[in-house]
């Protein structure tokens, strides 16, 4: 098992979590106007949805030429997104979302 994606983890973190603090750490952020609360809360999402994405989309071959992959993480990130949509959580849909890739990932090594 590789651990170098943890430092990615680490650094998404790191990334997106001063964005969603910004309501805990600026006094007066409650004024501002609905629109740009919402936004403030939204930034950190979809720079990892934008992560998701690319992680998803593309495949770098040996050669490092990027295509386009269509494989069972399509699935896997519609069944979050409509989880995330419905539940309004993230967690719900990003569990479902991973246990689909490992079960789907294990039957085809297997």
């Amino acid at each position: 098992m590789s651990t170098e994606l943890v430092w990615l983890a680490l650094l998404m973190g790191a990334v997106t979590y001063p964005w969603r603090a910004v309501p805990l750490l600026a006094p007066g952020v409650h004024r501002l106007p609905p629109v740009a609360r919402e936004y403030v809360r939204l930034v950190g999402p979809a720079i990892l949805a934008a992560l998701a994405a690319v992680n998803t989309l593309v495949v770098i071959d040996a050669a490092r030429h990027p295509s386009l992959h269509f494989g069972i993480e399509w699935l896997a990130v519609g069944v979050c997104i409509i989880l995330v949509a419905m539940r309004r959580g993230l967690l719900v849909g990003l569990v479902a979302a991973a246990v689909i890739a490992a079960l789907a990932r294990a039957a085809l090594s297997g």
